[in-house]
Formats: C-alpha cells, structure tokens, sequence
C-alpha cells in the first residue's frame, strides 16, 4: 500500500482541506502511485486524490498473489500534464531537423 513520490507542485484549486497529515497544505506531489488489495480502502484512497484534483493516469493494474488481488493506480495533477507536454513541445521546437512527411527524421 505505497504512495510513490515525485516532484511537489505547488497546490492551486481546490482547496487542501483534505492534504494528508504533516503534509505541507500548499505542497502536493504531481504523481503518485497507489497500490494494495483490491477492497474498499484502496478506491477511498483513489477516490479521495480524484477530490483533490488529481486525474487517472494510465490504466490500472491487477495482479494475484495467490490470495489476493492487488491493484495499482497512478494518479497525476492536470498542471504536471501541462508542463511535461510544454517541456515536450519546447524540446521538439528546439530540435533542428527537417522532416519531408515521410519515413524516419
């Protein structure tokens, strides 16, 4: 039942009434990754990052380890998306290769 960490971003709408304990309200990570038995608990944790701002991110994963099924889910907030496809854009602008439409650049 892990919560993967990554870069923090700073927190915009909604509010951060619901940040976890000694989590500083103004800081939120852009990614996170939930895991553990597929029960309640794990779609109250899932539930409780969507009312927080983050979106789904990927398709969830399953696996049986042999008694139980576990699941993952990877959860990311809209302005990380944002600026990862801003970083991609800048980087493909400031590639210098010409592209003729067809076959490999």
């Amino acid at each position: 039942m892990s919560d993967a960490s990554a870069p923090a971003v700073p927190a915009t709408a909604p509010a951060q009434s619901s940040a976890a304990p000694g989590r500083a309200a103004e800081e939120r990570l852009a990614y996170r990754l939930f895991t553990g038995p597929d029960d309640r608990s794990f779609c109250e944790r899932v539930s409780a990052a969507l009312a927080e701002g983050y979106v789904l991110h990927g398709s969830p994963s399953a696996t049986f380890n042999g008694s139980t099924v576990i699941v993952a889910q990877a959860v990311v907030l809209p302005a990380a998306i944002a600026s990862a496809d801003a970083a991609v854009a800048n980087a493909v602008d400031e590639l210098d290769v010409e592209f003729d439409g067809e076959g490999h650049a």
